[in-house]
């Protein structure tokens, strides 16, 4: 498959902002060489939008090409203040100093580019000069060998590849588009590509343009690392793995090999293993905090508590990092003491703080202040972070609610009545589908508790199954899948099930019987059925209002991002509730579902019931589910590991007087009874 049919389907820009266009006036007059009329642009920018990083920049660009330097290098630190990874301004500081004729603080400035951003040609040019006129041989030709690499490639790729170390994901993946569709297959665009559909989160088109490229380029290890990356962010984690040893062969002793090594043993549920890996690093580099964090996830997995908590403690070695307090929280029987409490406001409010840690940090407080009885702080902080959070998400319900309404035309009764007999025989597959925070994990841990039953993860084997039909050309507006399942041939319904089951293999031991908990498999329980009719599927269900604010509640590490919003939370409940009465209506007693709060209540009945629908003798260790020792990685992961309680039914009471918008957008699905 060449590059031309591999290309990243980016999101279609609007037409500009308001802002956008301003920036884009005040660069047409930088070109001009007007530098005075677009200083005072850039300044009333700045004025109204004060954090906005290219106001910033383009100010100090123009007050150092106006002579104005000592103005520019304090436009320079404020830039910095907001965006202390933006490699530009440090090549931007470079050239002020050398227009002061400061070689010193000139080299520590460009030295800082590079770093942050190794495709800044005109940086690394100015270090050639600048060393050698500090007699620094050693450094000058390194700098050489710089210039002369980026040299050797397209023009195109190298302005594209420092767009993309800055951030400015679209512009790159333009110009990168059209440089492949004049030049074809040039596997170091292929790579760019391919990174940057790994930034949008483009994963079928990152593997298949970086398979691609490594066909044409076996030895490219930098394009098999990217691959390998790729992999563990499709949940491919056996071939991850495999790709990552071929690299460990060459070089034993790369430190990013052997992180996404340990990263996919944690992936596959070897967190011994994992953690193995993680110590041998974390003694090379103790004040990483990132190691500490995966130390820590990979302990509460395991059930170890206490160690959790001190790998989470010791992550906090930086001070505003946001994720280390959220672990804690998450493990959702911890109590934060009041200095930790007045640490993370701090951090929260600090000016500073990065964004993606404000929204750990308001989590995390939310649920700390809830522990203490301080409601209308509690939620304070849980909406600020669900604000932070939903204002860097991409989710748009109405993709949602389009596939539901596709669904239910073309899985109809008749269409399943024609397609009988269809799809792999296995009953292996047992699916648990429904919401989060629905109490999904409990059924989980409940089945594997049983002897002849395996709990695995929520696998994203079907997810992948649903983008190999909906195909590399998708539509939002008029979407392949599901309508192709009425064209498919019955043996392609039985392929798609046994590469289902060679897929998921890496996670089982071989019991008879294993878990696929996807709570969003809901929504494709049409072609499970296809795919898998002997099946056992199971419905998970909460009251509305404790379910949806319990996602409220939650920061997930990845996905579930109509999470953020009681609009989205609630449109995406209704349109769950809908697509399930249809799978009653067409497939009678598909579907087993079980309501958390009468489970809650009757155990033990519950229990039987759940065994008979799948087949299962009764095993009092079904009962006792809590004594079963499993990695468990969900957010519940502490909650199952004790006896079945009712402390969590009605905790949404609690902030009732700040939830009749919640109410409300669920309007006729809540009960007579005020629920």
């Amino acid at each position: 498959m060449t590059a031309h049919a591999m290309l990243v389907e980016c999101p279609k820009p609007d037409s500009p902002s308001p802002v956008e266009a301003e920036i884009l006036r005040i660069r047409g007059l930088m070109e001009q060489r007007r530098f005075a009329p677009a200083l005072a642009a850039a300044e009333a920018l700045a004025g109204h939008y004060p954090k906005n990083r290219d106001a910033l920049y383009m100010m100090a660009v123009c007050q150092r090409y106006l002579d104005r330097v000592p103005d520019a290098l304090a436009t320079l630190a404020r830039l910095e203040k907001w965006h202390p990874k933006f490699s530009r301004l440090f090549q931007e500081r470079g050239y002020c100093h050398v227009a002061h004729r400061e070689a010193e603080p000139a080299i520590k400035a460009f030295v800082r580019a590079v770093n942050l951003n190794h495709a800044l040609a005109a940086s690394w040019k100015a270090l050639q000069t600048l060393f050698r006129i500090t007699n620094q041989a050693q450094s000058a030709a390194n700098a050489d060998s710089h210039v002369a690499k980026l040299a050797e490639l397209p023009p195109q790729i190298v302005t594209a590849t420092a767009m993309l170390e800055d951030g400015e994901l679209l512009p790159a993946e333009k110009i990168v588009r059209e440089y492949l569709l004049k030049h074809g297959n040039d596997v170091e665009a292929m790579r760019l590509l391919a990174k940057i559909g790994l930034e949008l989160d483009v994963l079928d088109d990152a593997e298949l343009l970086l398979e691609s490229a490594l066909l044409l380029a076996p030895d490219y290890t930098a394009a098999r690392y990217d691959y390998a990356r790729v992999l563990l962010e499709r949940h491919k984690h056996a071939l991850a793995r495999a790709e990552l040893d071929k690299l460990l062969q060459m070089e034993p002793d790369n430190r990013a090999y052997r992180m996404s090594y340990a990263a996919a043993c944690a992936g596959l549920g070897e967190h011994e293993r994992a953690m193995v890996l993680y110590r041998k690093l974390l003694a090379e580099t103790p004040q990483a905090e990132e190691l500490h964090l995966s130390i820590g996830h990979a302990q509460k997995s395991l059930g170890r508590t206490c160690e959790a908590i001190e790998s989470y403690r010791a992550a906090q070695c930086r001070a505003d990092f946001g994720d280390a307090y959220w672990s804690l929280a998450n493990l959702k029987t911890y109590r934060f003491s009041d200095q930790e409490i007045e640490h993370m406001r701090r951090e929260e409010s600090g000016e500073t703080t990065p964004l993606e840690d404000r929204y750990h940090f308001c989590f995390a407080l939310g649920k700390a202040l809830e522990d203490r009885g301080d409601y209308a702080e509690s939620f304070d902080h849980y909406q600020r972070g669900n604000a932070l959070k939903k204002s860097v998400s991409r989710y748009r319900p109405e993709t949602i609610e389009r596939n539901a309404r596709l669904q239910m035309k073309v899985c109809t009764r008749d269409f399943f009545a024609e397609r009988a007999g269809f799809g792999c025989p296995s009953e292996a597959p047992i699916f648990i589908v429904g919401l989060p925070r629905a109490g999904s994990t409990l059924l989980e841990q409940i089945l594997a508790s049983h002897s002849r039953v395996e709990g695995t993860l929520e696998l994203p084997d079907i997810p992948r199954l649903v983008a190999e039909l909906v195909g590399r050309d998708g539509d939002n507006d008029d979407p392949r899948y599901p309508a192709v399942l009425a064209s498919m041939h019955p043996q392609e319904f039985r392929r798609l099930g046994e590469a289902y089951l060679a897929d998921t293999r890496p996670y089982r031991t071989g019991k008879p019987y294993f878990i696929d908990k996807m709570p969003n498999n809901f929504r494709h329980i049409g072609l499970i059925h296809l795919i898998f009719p002997n099946a056992r599927i199971i419905d998970a269900r909460r009251e509305p209002m404790a379910c949806c604010f319990g996602n409220f509640k939650q920061l997930f590490a990845s996905g579930q991002e109509f999470t953020y919003s009681f609009e989205d939370i609630a449109r995406y409940y209704v349109s769950y509730v809908a697509l399930m009465n249809h799978w009653d209506a067409v497939l009678p007693g598909k579907v087993l579902r079980i309501q958390h709060e009468e489970l809650v209540e009757d155990l033990t009945g519950h229990v039987h019931r759940l065994l008979a629908f799948c087949g299962l003798e009764f095993e009092p260790a079904c009962l006792d589910f809590h004594k079963t020792d499993r990695s468990i990685r969900t957010a519940s992961s502490e909650q199952v590991r004790q006896p079945i309680n009712r402390a969590g039914l009605n905790q949404w009471r609690h902030f009732e007087p700040w939830l009749e918008p919640l109410k409300k957008e669920l309007g006729i699905l809540l009960r007579p009874s005020g629920i």
